[in-house]
């Protein structure tokens, strides 16, 4: 009996200790941060985490996210695994009507631009770059009446769409767009198709948050930013009905919910 018992605790006494540990609420949309001990490595869904010097890690759950969030930890005593359940959120439906028909069903020569942005986003999103600027946390790009928000399901014209990943923001034509935290452009684009004059920043290891809409673009892709630089004014290019800031949030292009990280306005 009591070899049948060692045995069956020979596995817990074992395995390796965790160390790494994960902060707060893990929940679809969320860009979940958390805390390496000294020479853990970190991996999610195969790829490693950038290690800030301090220990910190990031990474995001897309809006659709089920079941548990698993890390594989690799520390000095071997390789484990942590892992949290990811709690589901409920999300509101928005109907917007009045968009101009060609930018809900774009025609051949429409759908042709809009492939070509693609790629451009798509190269800004893949940016890699081993920096933790995240870490200085969001603050508003600019303050106004929250008109949309992250993972509603949207009804554009009476017909259903693809969910709205982001924060709208609406602000007056022409209002100072600041950069929510320190980061270099990545793209600076006048008139996208669909976004209008649009912004990327990344904050490194795969965070970037994005600006759309606007009126002007005032920096250039590799420039530099602080938290609070004007960055462009407010506008209402793109498929929009009035003037706003769509403002995102991202993680190698998965799109996140940036609400829980921004201050009370």
């Amino acid at each position: 009996m009591r070899i049948a018992l060692a045995l069956a605790l020979l596995p817990a006494l074992i395995a390796p200790a965790v160390a790494a540990s994960i902060d707060g609420e893990v929940a679809q949309g969320a860009l979940v941060t958390g805390i390496a001990a000294p020479g853990e490595r970190i991996a999610y869904d195969g790829r490693e985490l950038h290690i800030a010097p301090d220990g910190r890690f990031v990474l995001g759950l897309g809006r659709d996210a089920t079941g548990n969030l698993t890390l594989d930890v690799t520390g000095p005593a071997g390789k484990t695994t942590l892992s949290r359940a990811i709690t589901p959120r409920e999300w509101q439906i928005q109907r917007i009507d009045g968009l101009p028909d060609k930018k809900v069903n774009p025609d051949p020569e429409g759908l042709k631009r809009i492939e070509a942005e693609r790629a451009r986003i798509k190269a800004a999103r893949a940016v890699d770059r081993v920096a933790f600027d995240w870490e200085a946390g969001l603050q508003w790009p600019a303050k106004g009446r929250i008109s949309g928000v992250y993972g509603s399901q949207r009804i554009l014209n009476g017909e259903a769409r693809q969910p709205h990943l982001g924060l709208d923001v609406a602000v007056p034509e022409g209002t100072p767009i600041a950069a929510a935290a320190p980061g270099v452009v990545t793209l600076a684009e006048p008139d996208l198709y669909f976004t209008g004059g649009t912004i990327i920043i990344d904050h490194g290891a795969g965070v970037q948050t994005l600006y759309a809409h606007l009126s002007r673009v005032d920096v250039l892709v590799g420039q530099s930013v602080r938290a609070g630089d004007v960055i462009a004014l407010s506008g209402k290019t793109g498929r929009v009905t009035g003037a706003h800031l769509h403002f995102g949030l991202a993680w190698y292009g998965l799109q996140l919910d940036p609400a829980p990280l921004l201050p009370a306005q």
